[in-house]
């Protein structure tokens, strides 16, 4: 097994068990997200939770199914052999990106940490739609190579919650922050490696994300 096999594997054995987990912890455990809500205090808009509910079930939903449609094409075989699965998955995960920024930027007045992290979410996701669009514009111009490395970028963001949640933990639980503190410095670390991740990537081998 090559490294890149092996790391193709690892991000797929990440990403099933983080859709796991969200799709446990969302629709089973703690369906009311009691938890999360009661980190949102002083906000500027009056939160209705039984909206807010829904519209947070269909973006993690479709989260869960741009980071798995996502993950299936950026498999080589994907692209190699079974080319016509890849373009239907591919709009799959399009339609998908579409919809979880939509419903975030719903979310994003309510986001935990006030007027700054609805500053944040809101770049992240003018960022991801623009990343996802360039992708789509080389492809359509026959740009294969443009095409893997924007869709590789694109990618990076599905990733954005569990990275937020990963630093949320570390400097909450474990450096001892404020919640709101810590989840502020989470939104936007996570922005930052997830821009930085895909570069290293492509200086490190060249990219497989078709």
């Amino acid at each position: 097994m090559n490294r890149r096999q092996t790391f193709y594997k690892l991000i797929a054995c990440v990403s099933m068990i983080y859709i796991l987990y969200v799709l446990v912890n969302n629709f089973v455990v703690d369906p009311g997200a009691e938890t999360f809500l009661s980190h949102k205090a002083g906000l500027e808009y009056e939160l209705k939770p039984r909206i807010w509910l829904m519209v947070m079930y269909i973006h993690a939903g479709f989260a869960c199914i741009a980071m798995g449609s996502g993950l299936i094409n950026c498999s080589r075989r994907s692209y190699e052999k079974h080319r016509g699965f890849h373009r239907v998955n591919g709009c799959v995960y399009v339609s998908s990106v579409l919809i979880v920024v939509l419903t975030s930027g719903y979310m994003a007045p309510y986001a935990t940490g006030g007027k700054i992290s609805s500053i944040g979410f809101n770049v992240l996701n003018i960022l991801w739609l623009v990343i996802t669009a360039t992708a789509l514009v080389h492809i359509f111009k026959k740009r294969i190579l443009q095409h893997r490395r924007w869709m590789i970028r694109s990618y990076a963001f599905c990733y954005t919650n569990m990275l937020i949640h990963l630093l949320t933990f570390v400097f909450h639980q474990i450096i001892g922050f404020a919640y709101v503190t810590s989840y502020t410095i989470g939104l936007y670390g996570s922005m930052v490696l997830l821009m930085i991740a895909p570069e290293v990537l492509f200086r490190v081998k060249k990219p497989k994300c078709a």
